[in-house]
């Protein structure tokens, strides 16, 4: 039979022994617990940034378990809800061919870059390939883990490249082919990412930019399957990041404006709302392609206060060559000595984004020395004060050659447009006044040929 033990003996050995030790104030605190990427029902937890709503589904696998399927076409990428700065990602995944393509995207921008299917993000493949040699017999890349930086973000990998390229080859070879699962650990930790396929480490980097950011899963050509996905979240960097080594967290409200394979949500003007039947535009893996006929596309939803990014570039033939003026900060056209208008000839190419349903709040986008992004209806009527006109007007020329990707930014709020292009400030705080308060959006049809890409939109709260 177990006796209690006197006071006298108890206080004895606290004499002896001391009290029992306290945890230190400065000890590490206990892991945070993992997090499920995937809830094994839907994709909730996830946003189809420019892929088709097919591209990525929820089904089963050979034992019943749930899996993200990825049917790898459209090329693009599903991205999670959330950012994320250092955490350690536990999945599994399968391709069901070989050659077999895809990736993950750690510490990603919310939308694609200027003109591209994919994000500035860190790139660890997830591929089925043969190694690509150079010239010289060099190993350029592999399908057993490479790990390497894409559309301007930047790392150093833990073993030079034999072309001087920011990418880690494996130093293992660890993965199983078609109709095998693999096992991912990706550790990201302070600007540095380490990756373990089944158990071996093989490849690294160190230096990122950015090092915080959201997780992509990328389509690419074949299907693949994902299940498993663990996030276990480990601390923060003290003092916390510069905004430079962050990505653009400010746009994780964008949402696309179309599905990549149909004009699903548009509809060309003279058309009802619903009908998205278009001999002369078309989506194709997520670029819409106008010939230049036709009629203006317009949305069926209307937006109040929003965001809008919009890449586009020309395309085919222009429409000849035309005289076309120079035009002032003043939003006037300058003059000759002799008081005609200062004029140019170029190759005439015009389009535009319609803002709140109406061509007056146009966007445009053509050739003209002042650059795209005026607001023709504004700059040109004469009841308007000349502030708003001359805010109408770009305030530099920042245009890319024909044939290029450009990339608007496009704020409305209230009555005031701010536009960006190629990261230039083009409108700067410019009044509309009398724009309509709500109203759809349009791609506008003025004769030239012309195709749109990463067209996204974010609401915005109202002004008021």
């Amino acid at each position: 039979m177990r006796t209690r033990r006197p006071a006298l003996q108890l206080s004895v050995l606290a004499l002896c022994f001391g009290p029992p030790l306290a945890v230190a104030a400065d000890s590490a605190p206990p892991p945070a617990p993992a997090i499920a990427l995937f809830n094994g029902s839907d994709l909730s937890n996830w946003v189809n940034v420019n892929t088709s709503p097919s591209t990525w589904t929820v089904s089963k696998d050979e034992s019943g378990a749930s899996i993200i399927r990825c049917s790898g076409s459209p090329t693009g990428i599903l991205r999670t809800v959330d950012a994320y700065e250092n955490f350690i990602l536990d999945f599994d995944w399968k391709h069901l061919s070989d050659p077999g393509n895809a990736g993950l995207f750690v510490w990603s921008d919310p939308y694609c870059s200027t003109g591209m299917p994919f994000s500035r993000s860190i790139e660890v493949q997830i591929m089925l390939t043969p190694d690509n040699l150079d010239a010289q017999g060099r190993v350029q890349y592999t399908g057993q883990g490479d790990i390497f930086s894409i559309w301007g973000s930047k790392m150093t990998p833990d073993r030079p490249h034999p072309g001087g390229w920011e990418r880690c080859l494996p130093s293992a070879r660890m993965t199983k082919g078609a109709g095998e699962w693999n096992h991912y650990t990706v550790t990201c930790n302070d600007g540095v990412i380490k990756l373990a396929i089944n158990g071996t480490e093989v490849s690294g980097c160190s230096n990122t930019t950015p090092r915080k950011g959201f997780i992509c899963l990328e389509s690419e050509g074949t299907e693949i399957w994902f299940k498993n996905l663990k996030l276990t979240p480990l601390p923060a960097a003290t003092p916390a990041l510069a905004a430079k080594d962050v990505a653009d967290l400010a746009c994780a409200g964008l949402r696309p404006m179309f599905d990549t394979v149909s004009l699903a949500g548009w509809h060309e003007e003279g058309k009802p709302v619903g009908d998205a039947t278009s001999e002369h535009w078309k989506d194709s893996h997520g670029v819409v392609r106008f010939d230049g006929k036709g009629t203006t596309l317009w949305s069926d939803a209307e937006y109040g206060d929003f965001e809008m990014l919009v890449d586009w570039r020309w395309t085919g033939e222009g429409q000849g060559k035309m005289q076309r003026p120079f035009i002032g900060l003043d939003g006037k056209n300058i003059k000759n000595p002799d008081g005609s208008d200062k004029m140019i000839e170029l190759d005439e190419r015009d389009s535009g984004i319609y803002l709140r349903g109406n061509s007056k709040s146009q966007v445009n986008i053509w050739c003209w020395p002042c650059g795209s992004g005026e607001v023709w209806g504004y700059r040109t009527d004469p009841k308007m004060s000349d502030a708003v006109r001359a805010a109408c007007t770009p305030r530099i020329c920042a245009d890319r050659p024909v044939g290029e990707w450009n990339r608007f930014k496009i704020r409305m709020q209230g009555e005031v447009l701010n536009v960006w292009l190629n990261g230039k400030h083009v409108l700067v705080d410019a009044a509309l006044p009398g724009v309509a308060a709500r109203g759809p959006v349009a791609l506008q049809c003025h004769g030239s040929s012309i195709d749109f890409t990463n067209v996204m939109i974010m609401d915005l709260p109202s002004a008021k």
